[in-house]
């Protein structure tokens, strides 16, 4: 039977289902997995505050294993709270570190919204779903933990328009969060992007940054990605993101580009 989480909680870890595999390699999680989870695990020490900025570096491939998340407010204040998590292995090595920038939610008259600019002219129902290549994986991030609507692009190459909500909690039987929807798409962003031939070369993001001028509303986060190679090894994947009123943030990935 199908899990019905991404994570699923055992004492102080957090154990992988198969929704959280990556779809390079069986063992590895896909990086917007435990991305959401850190994100969760700081948003959880800031009532009253939202996410403006949010960097996950990742130390390496994220096995699918159960991982161990600590959080901590190393910075408090009224306006301004600053947070950091690391998500360790159960035999204490690091797979990935997190920092957050919170700001104080609050209702400002005369500050026109939407300034950001419009809305996507197609929304989720506009979408089409896309076959991952490879028929092969019954369960993963990609397949089973993100429902995926493309508007613009496929899985070959070039910039694409995509549409993505979550299939289940991230952590089984909590809430998910805008911001967690958010952090799990932005991971996405040179997947669907890619300017170079899959078989042949390798542009792996070391991390993801994801910044916020307004909280998502609702289940679905869109990104807008174009992905930029150098033939000096690196890259990056730049994407807007959007909730079905409008822009509300920015994506970016820095990638590590070489020849399989």
């Amino acid at each position: 039977m199908s899990a019905d989480a991404i994570f699923t909680r055992e004492g102080d870890l957090f154990v992988p289902t198969g929704h959280a595999r990556g779809p390079w390699d069986p063992s590895q999680q896909h990086g917007g997995a435990p991305a959401a989870l850190m994100t969760g695990a700081m948003e959880a020490l800031v009532p009253g505050f939202q996410l403006a900025r949010l960097t996950v570096e990742f130390l390496g491939t994220v096995p699918l294993a159960p991982l161990r998340v600590e959080a901590e407010v190393w910075r408090p204040g009224r306006r301004m709270q600053l947070a950091r998590s690391v998500a360790t292995l159960e035999d204490g090595r690091e797979v990935a570190r997190g920092r957050a920038v919170f700001l104080h939610r609050q209702e400002l008259d005369g500050v026109p919204p939407g300034t950001a600019g419009s809305a996507l002219r197609s929304g989720p129902g506009d979408g089409r779903e896309e076959r991952w290549w490879d028929e092969h994986a019954d369960e993963g991030f990609h397949r089973t933990g993100m429902e995926m609507r493309w508007v613009e692009g496929d899985w070959s190459r070039g910039p694409a328009t995509v549409w993505f909500r979550l299939r289940h909690p991230i952590v089984e039987g909590e809430p998910v969060s805008g911001a967690q929807t958010a952090a799990a798409a932005a991971d996405f962003g040179n997947g669907v992007s890619q300017v170079l031939d899959w078989n042949d070369w390798l542009f792996i993001n070391t991390d993801v940054t994801v910044q916020l001028h307004r909280p998502p509303q609702g289940e679905w986060v869109a990104l807008d990605a174009r992905t930029i190679v150098e033939p000096g090894g690196v890259g990056l994947s730049v994407s807007t993101l959007h909730d079905e009123r409008g822009p509300v943030g920015t994506g970016q990935q820095t990638l590590y580009v070489g020849r399989r």
